[in-house]
């Protein structure tokens, strides 16, 4: 059932939730191997309140002013929030349960158990929620609730994860295990043991135009009824593994780890080290496919040196400056280098290159690898970085350029795919592509 993830599936079978019984608790809310307590039984140590509000808010504030509001929410949490033997139990009301820690890439195991017509969740990096209800409250059935908890509820209706794949909850009285996989804003949720979310993104509440923060706390939601939570453990993913879990199969390999067999243009500015295509010190040019693309998808990793500069061609004619005769050059760039500075939105990393610009704070720091996907569909190109969607945007539509400069190839159809080579050792490894359709 893991067959796109095998590294997380070999995982599977050594760490594995308490819901599928492959594990077994010394006692309750001692963490299995891997994983570390969130919640010691004892006291909130490490949690605080907050409602539903943006966390970039919090986020912006000083250091003492966040610790003032945190403080300032210990009232009303004292109030609503108790420990019952090994039970974290909320009454329904008042804030939420709010992590001191923030988290990127992780996986979560949290068990609860409620009551009928409660109404909860769970807030991932301060977003809502993977939804838990009352599946048999017949008010809540015409919003979806016979469909089960476990879903991404506030994602817009008819998105992948909105709904979970399967009902799995338990009968009242009985607790109900979840376990939480997210990798930038991709998410993955079994349920009792069964598949209900199949990595899926979490939309950004606050801001659907934007994608979901790179790290952020995690919240119990409480509301409508009694709820008992155990078992709140977290293990984070370390960049090779989510990387790996990322990188699905069903793609051909463009690139054979030890020669550029398959590539022309400029082969002589390019060479293969350590199993990585890298562009030599000082060269440059289009290093391209030798087969064009219509619609397709390409996923690869990335790395850049300090201050590196690089570019993925889209739909190249195979000649001329691909940022302009091309669909368009993806920007392949160490964003944050202090040289670039004074740097235009639309240059930034995964930005179309003078047409549109992509989100910025999801690149991995200069010298490590980063995992990217690039769906090309049309005039449109979506651009995903360590599970992150930065890009997602029309060429078609873009009639204001950086520096007035037009960019006569964006309405290209086909063309190559390749790296566009700036002087810098920016590496490639691992250059996959799926074809969507075919222009051959």
């Amino acid at each position: 059932m893991w067959n796109r993830m095998s590294s997380f599936g070999l995982l599977l079978s050594s760490v594995c939730t308490i819901a599928v019984g492959t594990i077994t608790l010394a006692a309750d809310n001692d963490p299995p191997q891997g994983y570390r307590a969130l919640f010691n039984g004892k006291d909130l140590s490490g949690w605080h309140g907050v409602s539903t509000e943006d966390p970039r808010k919090m986020a912006e504030l000083t250091q003492e002013a966040r610790t003032e509001a945190r403080q300032k929410s210990r009232e009303d949490i004292e109030k609503h929030w108790s420990i019952q033997n090994a039970d974290l139990v909320n009454d329904g009301q008042g804030l939420y349960l709010t992590t001191d820690e923030s988290f990127g890439d992780y996986e979560l195991l949290i068990s609860y158990k409620t009551v009928a017509k409660a109404d909860s969740g769970i807030y991932l990096k301060g977003n809502p929620q993977v939804q838990i209800w009352d599946w048999t409250d017949d008010e809540k059935i015409k919003l979806g609730a016979d469909k089960g908890s476990g879903g991404l509820w506030n994602n817009t209706a008819g998105r992948p994860g909105k709904d979970p794949l399967v009902h799995a909850d338990k009968p009242f009285g009985e607790w109900n295990a979840f376990r939480i996989r997210q990798i930038g804003a991709r998410t993955t949720v079994f349920f009792n043991g069964k598949l209900v979310v199949d990595n899926a993104i979490l939309e950004n509440f606050f801001d659907r135009k934007k994608p979901l923060i790179a790290k952020g706390p995690i919240q119990l939601q409480t509301h409508g009824g009694e709820i008992r939570w155990k078992n709140i453990f977290v293990r984070e993913i370390p960049a090779s593994e989510a990387t790996s879990i990322l990188a699905n199969d069903g793609f051909t390999a463009l690139f054979d780890g030890e020669t550029l067999k398959g590539w022309s243009g400029a082969v002589e500015n390019y060479e293969v080290v350590d199993g990585a295509i890298r562009c030599k010190s000082g060269k440059g040019g289009v290093l391209h496919t030798m087969d064009e693309y219509g619609d397709f998808v390409v996923r690869l990793e990335f790395k850049v040196p300090p201050g590196g500069n690089n570019g993925l061609a889209i739909r190249y004619p195979g000649e001329g400056d691909t940022a302009y005769v091309g669909m368009c050059e993806l920007q392949v760039l160490d964003t944050e280098a202090p040289k670039y500075a004074g740097l235009d939105p639309r240059q930034a990393h995964g930005s179309a290159y003078g047409m549109a610009p992509a989100a910025r704070g999801y690149q991995r720091p200069a010298g490590e690898w980063n995992f990217q996907e690039v769906t090309v569909v049309g005039p449109t190109i979506k651009v995903e970085l360590n599970g992150n969607v930065i890009l997602d945007t029309d060429l078609s539509k873009i009639t204001e350029y950086m520096g007035n400069s037009p960019h006569p190839g964006k309405e290209r159809t086909q063309g190559f795919f390749g790296f566009a080579g700036h002087s810098d050792p920016v590496e490639f490894r691992n250059v996959k592509i799926k074809e969507l359709s075919s222009v051959r």
